[in-house]
């Protein structure tokens, strides 16, 4: 969902002018093409791809270049934490050879230029997991044979425990602790979402809706203890946030605007929760090749040093968190008018039917009445991106 129209000439000019010094391309100044926005992306941030051109009479570089701006018409997060993913990539860079980012090329805080917050990265050659359809449903991901599809799951497993083998203190990324949320980081993530369930759908329900207010009240009465140090979370720790070279090795890791600080065993529950989402909540068969479960957990567990606790926990947290994200979205597509009001799909979803079946409740049915949408209550943060 790419968030606002804008004039592309003054926006390439502009944006030519703010990576000059970035590039030192000298008298020649840049030459920025035109900007195209990649398909299947999410909803969270506006995304263009570009060429720019740089150097002088002589010599010339044409690099593929990113430009991501910050959400101005609606955020799918209660947070959008825009400068904290270019300041964990950052942060990120050169700490483990192993753990690729794209290079990065400035960050922008001031609006006047492109109308909002902005930073510009490396494009990196490689091909993610698509999501629309899911790969277990269709795309790219058919065509390869199962030894490739294992070789890229057991990537992504890789590229987990590596993060999680890092100190995040060491690399400045504290910033992500959020102590007046909570003590651990499940009391954080905890926390988090509850505020994040009610202004999801606060122009809609006067009251969370169900599974996910049974879900939360779950997840606070099961909570369990987290007694080792907070590691580093990528938060929206997934295959389709991974580019992949042609041998299936990681080229680049994507999307950190849900890192935080928590139990490794958040990260991998999303990894498998979101591939199950996949096939089973796509009455879709999982493709040959990919690892299972039980194998997953053996082998993240010698990676990461000790036994896993709670998993199944965290897949519910996961089941959770993933509906609350989507009760957001759905809500955004009826503001946008893109919905039908009347549709039952923001309580009866693919994720929301998945979080009921994980903890036995009723199956989610319809909403109440909401033609006219509620106007959200005060404190509210505003919709935006």
């Amino acid at each position: 969902m790419q968030a606002q129209e804008r004039d592309p000439e003054l926006t390439r000019t502009r944006l030519a002018g703010w990576l000059a010094p970035r590039l030192a391309a000298g008298a020649g100044g840049v030459d920025v093409g035109p900007l195209t926005s990649p398909e299947g992306l999410g909803f969270s941030n506006e995304t263009h791809l570009f060429d720019a051109t740089w150097g002088d009479g002589t010599a010339r570089t044409t690099r593929r270049l990113v430009l991501r701006i910050a959400p101005t018409v609606y955020q799918v997060f209660l947070e959008a934490r825009f400068a904290e993913q270019y300041q964990v990539m950052a942060a990120l860079t050169g700490a483990d050879p192993g753990l690729p980012v794209p290079e990065l090329f400035g960050y922008e805080p001031d609006p006047a230029l492109l109308g909002a917050p902005f930073f510009v990265m490396g494009a990196v050659d490689g091909r993610a997991p698509n999501d629309n359809p899911p790969y277990h449903v269709g795309g790219w991901l058919h065509d390869v044979t199962p030894a490739d599809r294992a070789a890229m799951w057991w990537a992504g497993v890789d590229v987990l425990a590596r993060i999680h083998r890092l100190d995040p203190h060491a690399l400045g990324l504290g910033f992500l602790d959020s102590p007046e949320r909570g003590r651990t980081g499940i009391d954080q993530q905890l926390a988090y979402y509850e505020q994040m369930l009610t202004w999801a759908g606060a122009t809609v329900f006067d009251t969370p809706p169900e599974p996910l207010a049974s879900a939360r009240d779950w997840l606070r009465a099961h909570q369990p203890d987290e007694p080792d140090p907070p590691v580093l979370l990528w938060g929206d720790a997934r295959i389709g946030n991974i580019l992949f070279d042609g041998e299936f090795r990681a080229a680049a890791v994507l999307d950190w605007e849900m890192a935080e600080l928590g139990a490794p065993e958040a990260d991998l529950a999303w990894f498998l929760f979101l591939d199950r989402h996949h096939c089973d909540g796509c009455d879709a068969p999982r493709l040959d090749g990919f690892p299972s479960r039980a194998d997953t957990v053996a082998r993240y567990e010698q990676l990461l040093g000790r036994p896993l606790r709670h998993l199944d926990y965290y897949e519910v947290f996961a089941a959770y968190r993933f509906a609350v994200i989507m009760l957001r979205i759905l809500v955004m597509f009826v503001e946008l008018g893109m919905m039908d009001p009347a549709t039952d799909m923001i309580t009866n979803n693919t994720v929301s039917r998945m979080l009921a079946t994980l903890l036995d409740l009723p199956a989610p049915g319809a909403p109440p009445d909401r033609d006219t949408p509620r106007t959200a209550p005060a404190g509210a943060p505003p919709a935006a991106g």
